[in-house]
């Protein structure tokens, strides 16, 4: 029953580690498109024609963008209150979690982590708790990543949307002398019909999860 018990919480040990490295690989990407975007921005900015359309646009964009920048750095760094009483640092040794880097930088010498590690695996109860807190940390490790992933996509999707319509906005004013008095109608039918398209497409993937 024990080796069960051990079995079961390293499996979800792993699942969990394998669903931070995921995340970060998630947050590294969005960092990436974004940086792409803002540097685009930037180099074009100083050519755009200021107009209402554009500066209110603009002050769309700016925070958007640092506050998808912020919620992508909370997902790589993140912060999370340790509740676990094997990870907080005590003169005593039992308080002491030999799996989380904080717990191995209070041992002096690799000599003294490993006696360490020895003495606390004979007791099954207590390396089962330490092994549950690691668990727990990660848990609530995950939770916190895949939050500030989320309000990094809100923020990332203002910021590009906003970028997306004033590039629109330019071409369009560009290109206004050539084209016909009915293009307008044109935009917001393709507008529309891309709104359907998408709400559609959800609602299928919605059918299929049920």
């Amino acid at each position: 029953m024990q080796e069960r018990a051990f079995t079961a919480l390293l499996r979800i040990l792993d699942g969990e580690q394998q669903i931070i490295q995921r995340t970060d690989q998630k947050a590294f990407t969005m960092l990436s498109i974004l940086g792409v975007f803002m540097v685009f921005f930037i180099v074009h900015f100083t050519k755009m024609q200021m107009d209402t359309f554009i500066f209110l646009l603009i002050l769309i964009y700016f925070p958007a963008a640092m506050g998808a920048l912020y919620f992508l750095m909370r997902v790589i760094v993140p912060r999370v209150k340790d509740t676990s009483s094997l990870s907080r640092p005590s003169n005593d040794d039992k308080n002491i979690n030999p799996t989380f880097f904080g717990g191995i930088s209070q041992f002096q010498t690799p000599e003294e982590y490993g006696d360490y590690l020895k003495k606390i695996s004979k007791d099954e109860d207590q390396l089962y708790k330490m092994f549950a807190s690691q668990v727990f940390t990660l848990g609530s490790i995950n939770n916190r990543k895949n939050q500030n992933v989320r309000k990094a996509m809100f923020f990332m999707v203002a910021a590009l949307s906003s970028e997306l319509l004033i590039i629109m906005n330019l071409a369009y004013k560009r290109a206004y002398s050539y084209l016909s008095e009915d293009t307008v109608y044109y935009v917001v039918g393709i507008f529309i019909f891309t709104v359907l398209i998408i709400f559609l497409f959800r609602m299928n993937l919605f059918q299929t999860k049920k």
